[in-house]
């Protein structure tokens, strides 16, 4: 009797709700939370793992959008829309699976991009700043024993083993770290340029532009676009100071298009929206000397950069003509520099700049085929703090009334802290030693630094977990908490991807050893090998080798 009144409760609940109105406090009574409660459970019950093989596989990469990115980059955009912000989902947050990554380096508590990325595309932690190397290699020491020993084979590498056509696209520098460590092997993610390498290691490897056209699996892509023209040559004067320019006399560019006599460079937003992707066998954009503009501020004209979005939609056009499928990473790369700087509204543009990305991957792929995966390579010293009420603007104050007004987003540590400190000795007491950004003009600017607690030129990383969000053919596999590293294995299992273990493979997929025959990727045997281990040992089987 007491079950059957509660499900009449609930749906006499159900049947009564309300709309949801800007500021909606006072018309979610029980009957709203009932019904989407329920609403919420019956989605979770209509779920069935897809098991389909991932024909295509898009990874999208938020660097440095920590949950508190998420959250406030939900809001915002929330916002933006016209409701309270609170009740909006990001369009991947609708995603069906989500789990934890864990993002520490093998050296390091708190990550660095180059080596969470290492992580995620190679399935091998490593240690900090070093690109596509395992723990064996030194950061800023390179040794070619110890290098070609340490050497790590990516997801692109085994896409195109594969037969798929691979490619990324981003918002920083081509050759900046998360791209990088696709397709580059380094003891340091900052050897971008050949005068960046130390002069008594420059016979030890090559710098990073470089390996992305001369080497595989770079030489391969079929679509590279970001920023970056001052390390690839493509410019030869200094135009931005904060990113190093060639001394070797080469234009990167141009051996890209000896190398593609069909491919199409491109260098503004015009000419890649207007590109005739049929005619192309390759496509090379370099939109700006350094990384891309913040999309805020970015010139929205064809002479201009394009959005992620835009880049997005023209990589999915030229990967998706390859009957075996594709790889493509979208970086949303200027988040972190936000952070970095203290631009807590630039940094939530660059959200929504992603989820406009994702939107259109949706729009153009069969989501039954292809696994999109949204996830950080780490988090920021940034927090959402305060008892703000509902529906109050993000950007806003968020303390109660009569106390002293800070803002809801802030950051442990950054540049923020000189704009907002007031080095006046004669000032008493201890709020008073702060700027009123209560009263501050320049709040609602993109280019405002939210507050900081402890003066440090670039804002630091955080090291907690952060999310990954997951639809597609076995998008499952995304559940729980696990190391960043386990990205790459997942991925690998749902595309099967050659000589790799997969659904694929019968006897693995029931849960046989694999026979002293097995064939593994000979550019990356070690690596290979220890992914059958682990992954072996995790099914509770010993593996042959």
């Amino acid at each position: 009797m007491m079950v059957s009144t509660l499900l009449l409760c609930t749906l006499i609940g159900l049947s009564s709700s309300h709309i949801l109105p800007d500021v909606p406090t006072h018309f979610e009574d029980t009957s709203y939370w009932m019904k989407s409660g329920q609403e919420n459970l019956r989605k979770i019950l209509s779920l069935h793992d897809n098991e389909n093989q991932a024909r295509n596989i898009i990874i999208f990469i938020g660097d440095g959008m920590g949950m508190t990115s998420v959250t406030a980059g939900r809001i915002f955009q929330g916002q933006k829309k016209g409701g309270s912000g609170e009740e909006y989902k990001l369009n991947f947050e609708q995603f069906p699976n989500t789990g934890l990554s864990k993002t520490y380096n093998v050296d390091k508590q708190v990550p660095d991009s180059a080596a969470t990325a290492t992580a995620m595309f190679s399935g091998v932690k490593c240690r900090y700043k070093v690109i596509g190397l395992d723990s064996k290699a030194v950061f800023e020491h390179c040794d070619k024993t110890v290098n070609k020993r340490s050497r790590l084979s990516t997801i692109a590498e085994w896409a195109q083993v594969a037969g798929k056509d691979t490619g990324f696209v981003t918002t920083a520098r081509v050759t900046h770290a998360t791209p990088a460590a696709l397709y580059a092997h380094v003891n340091s993610r900052n050897w971008e340029c050949d005068t960046e390498i130390p002069n008594d290691q420059k016979d030890c490897t090559k710098d990073i532009a470089r390996q992305l056209v001369e080497d595989a699996p770079g030489s391969n892509f079929k679509v590279i676009m970001g920023g970056g023209a001052q390390p690839m040559g493509t410019i030869n004067r200094q135009i931005d100071t904060d990113v190093c320019i060639r001394n070797d006399s080469l234009n990167i560019t141009d051996l890209w298009q000896k190398k593609n006599p069909q491919g199409k460079f491109v260098a503004n937003t015009g000419e890649l929206m207007n590109l005739d992707i049929g005619s192309a066998s390759n496509i090379l954009g370099i939109f700006a000397p350094n990384h891309l503009p913040y999309h805020a501020v970015r010139d929205v004209s064809e002479k201009g950069s394009p959005s992620l979005a835009n880049m997005t939609l023209q990589a999915i056009r030229m990967l998706r003509r390859n009957k075996n499928g594709f790889f493509l990473m979208v970086e949303s790369g200027r988040i972190d520099m936000a952070h970095h700087s203290n631009y807590a509204k630039h940094a939530l543009h660059e959200v929504g700049a992603l989820e406009e990305a994702v939107q259109v991957a949706l729009d153009q792929v069969n989501v039954e085929e292809t696994l999109i995966i949204v996830t950080a390579d780490h988090s920021h010293a940034f927090t959402m703090n305060g008892y703000p009420e509902r529906g109050n603007d993000i950007l806003g104050l968020a303390n109660k009334p009569g106390d002293v007004a800070y803002e809801t987003l802030a950051y442990t540590n950054g540049p923020g802290f000189i704009y907002h400190r007031i080095n006046d000795t004669s000032l008493q007491g201890p709020n008073n030693t702060w700027r009123s950004v209560a009263d501050d003009p320049n709040r609602g600017d993109p280019w405002y630094r939210n507050f900081a607690g402890f003066y440090i030129e670039d804002e630091t990383h955080g090291g907690e977990d952060v999310p990954v969000y997951a639809v597609g053919p076995y998008s499952h596999l995304f559940r729980g908490t696990f190391e960043q590293n386990y990205i790459a294995h997942a991925v690998a299992y749902a595309g099967c991807l050659q000589n790799w273990p997969s659904h694929c493979d019968n006897s693995y997929h029931h849960g046989r050893a694999y026979s002293k025959g097995t064939t593994l990727a000979s550019s990356s045997l070690h690596l290979a090998t220890f992914a059958c281990v682990c992954v072996g040992i995790a099914l509770g089987n010993r593996v042959a080798l």
